[in-house]
């Protein structure tokens, strides 16, 4: 039984692109998906659909080569991670990109920087 659904679905992610897989699939929660249609925008994933309790993403590589070269969860669930608009990581120097739980949703940090709104890190993507 997996306790942090988020974090199996960051592995997941990272294990499918390590072994050149086109699509992999993970239990469907809103955490899960709000982060799955952050990344398919970002184009770091290629697609998402929703079968019954399952949540299908197509990883996206381009000239052979994957579009995330790194991904890691920042804030868990012993240790939240708080961030306000000025205290935005960057990743990368801007070649990445973090996601945001917001309370206006799931967003990247250029949407939540837009939105003048901070809230709590999940992800960094590189």
């Amino acid at each position: 039984m997996v306790s942090d659904h988020l974090s199996d679905f960051v592995t997941r992610i990272r294990n499918g692109y390590s072994a050149r897989n086109s699509s992999v699939e993970a239990p469907n929660t809103k955490l899960v998906m709000g982060v799955a249609k952050v990344l398919v925008e970002e184009g770091f994933l290629k697609d998402m659909k929703i079968e019954k309790n399952l949540l299908s993403v197509k990883l996206n590589y381009s000239n052979h080569q994957p579009a995330v070269t790194g991904i890691l969860r920042v804030s868990k669930s012993g240790a939240r991670i708080y961030s306000g608009i000025s205290d935005l990581p960057k990743v990368l120097g801007g070649l990445g990109m973090c996601i945001l739980s917001t309370p206006k949703g799931i967003l990247s940090g250029k949407k939540a920087k837009k939105l003048n709104t901070g809230g709590e890190v999940l992800l960094k993507v590189w």
